[in-house]
């Protein structure tokens, strides 16, 4: 039977996520890597919005949502209990805050990106728009070494990718910032062996159509 096929883009959070969460479920797929300047045909014929990830588990199967691949790849395979089955309310909790993270902080780390790129007068002003969220992080990591408690879940690992974006942001304001818990569990992920793995670099798929198993 064949592989599941991911269409990913090096760094986007979205596909990051995605990574990660396949990883964790060892759920094996062919990782096709893509630039957003050159969509493969192929990608844009199952999934015509033209956003990565995309995971096409067949011909009439198509994801292409990051968080709806998180989940799929968990219910697959959950043995690191990310979803914390034995916690009823815990999925919607983190729902919850994924949501929040999409929706609300994701844009708002955008324009603070924007005006530490283009040197705007408004790059404070725009970090603070950040820091409810940052904060919220914070106060859960000082009271457990993850975001949900003793061990990781599904939301440490969807909201992964955008607190990197916001620690390069401004490293040394980031850096000098009290954020201590947030910069540990940060480290922690970005020293991690699976990190390593979700960040490994494939050929561009139109350029060489050469198979790649991801983690691999």
């Amino acid at each position: 039977m064949a592989l599941p096929i991911l269409y990913s883009l090096q760094n986007c959070p979205y596909a990051m996520r995605a990574r990660l969460a396949l990883l964790l479920a060892q759920q094996p797929v062919m990782l096709r890597a893509i630039v957003m300047q050159h969509k493969p045909p192929e990608m844009m014929a199952l999934s015509p919005k033209g956003t990565v990830p995309v995971l096409v588990l067949d011909a009439s199967k198509v994801i292409d949502e990051s968080l709806a691949i998180m989940l799929w790849a968990l219910e697959q395979n959950d043995t690191e209990n990310l979803l914390y089955a034995n916690d009823p309310d815990a999925l919607a909790e983190m729902l919850k805050i994924i949501h929040e993270n999409d929706t609300v902080f994701k844009p708002q780390l955008e324009q603070y990106k924007r005006a530490k790129r283009f040197h705007g007068d408004d790059e404070e002003q725009c970090r603070l728009l950040c820091e409810p969220f940052i904060q919220g992080l914070e106060y859960r990591l000082s009271q457990h070494a993850f975001l949900m408690g003793e061990t990781p879940s599904l939301l440490d690992y969807a909201l992964l990718p955008f607190m990197r974006q916001f620690s390069r942001v401004n490293r040394q304001l980031y850096l000098n910032g009290p954020y201590t818990h947030l910069q540990s569990w940060l480290t922690h992920h970005l020293q991690s062996r699976l990190f390593a793995k979700a960040m490994l670099k494939y050929p561009l798929w139109l350029d060489t159509h050469e198979e790649c198993i991801l983690g691999e």
